[in-house]
């Protein structure tokens, strides 16, 4: 039974507990690399410390975009910025007052958020039945809540701006001893549908990829055939294309999932 994170854990370091017992401040940024110019696209990306999260700020520096890169760690977020012009926003967005923070420390750099990859998650293994009450909370928090509240802090600028896109990363629904996960991510498949219905005539879209299994540092019970590679350029390949929702699936079992879940289910647990 394990709790472990995508990009960001939840229990914060020494230094975030002795910051958050006195009054909150924006978070410290950090510039890498070539000088960072305002007249690029910018994208806000969380989760940014490892995994599909740090995949994925590669993939948009290759392109040539302004980063601001958030996570907790921020020598791992150092590493994922090298050699480009990234800010490093490390943050905790499980706190009660982190998401607002990390999009205030964004606006406040680069003065817009052109795409939100929101990548920050953890996800519990175990049985259910064994779950702490504890765990429940934290996965629920930061997969589903702390997504939902930094949304909320951004989109208003992108709305004012007339253009924007917000990335929701899912999974593949109903995987075993992961059922707190699943619904976080359930419940982000719905926000994502809800919000697009919304937003449209904005000239802001919502965009909604779902990886199949994926070979991170989160899956320690199991492996994946995708790459956190793999799923940047799906995720980069969606924003070009202005793309509604993208499925990241090995065949057969992307078209099993879609036409035939049953089948979908056997060949998942045949796998294991």
């Amino acid at each position: 039974m394990t709790l472990t994170g995508s990009g960001s854990a939840y229990d914060p370091p020494a230094d975030a507990t002795a910051r958050r017992a006195g009054a909150p401040g924006p978070a410290r940024t950090r510039v890498h690399g070539p000088e960072r110019r305002l007249d690029r696209r910018v994208a806000l990306v969380t989760g940014a410390s490892s995994g599909i999260g740090a995949a994925t700020a590669r993939r948009f520096a290759m392109d040539g975009w302004q980063l601001l890169l958030s996570g907790r760690d921020r020598y791992r977020l150092e590493r994922t910025a090298a050699g480009t012009s990234a800010v490093v926003l490390p943050a905790d967005l499980a706190a009660p007052d982190g998401p607002r923070l990390l999009a205030r420390s964004a606006l406040h750099t680069t003065g817009r958020v052109d795409v939100l990859v929101a990548g920050a998650g953890i996800r519990w293994t175990g049985p259910f039945a064994a779950m702490p009450h504890t765990d429940i909370d934290r996965v629920l928090t930061l997969d589903l809540n702390a997504t939902l509240h930094l949304v909320r802090e951004v989109l208003p600028t992108m709305i004012a701006a007339g253009r924007g896109r917000v990335v929701l990363l899912g999974a593949v629904a109903g995987a075993g001893q992961e059922a707190v996960h699943s619904a976080a991510k359930a419940g982000l498949a719905a926000f994502a549908g809800a919000l697009r219905e919304e937003l449209r005539g904005t000239g802001v879209g919502v965009t909604y990829v779902v990886p199949g299994p994926v070979d991170t540092e989160s899956r320690t019970h199991r492996s994946g055939p995708l790459t956190p590679g793999h799923v940047a350029a799906t995720i980069f390949d969606a924003v070009r294309r202005h793309r509604d929702e993208a499925h990241l699936a090995p065949p057969p079992e992307g078209r099993a999932r879609a036409l035939k879940p049953g089948l979908y289910r056997r060949l998942r647990d045949r796998r294991g």
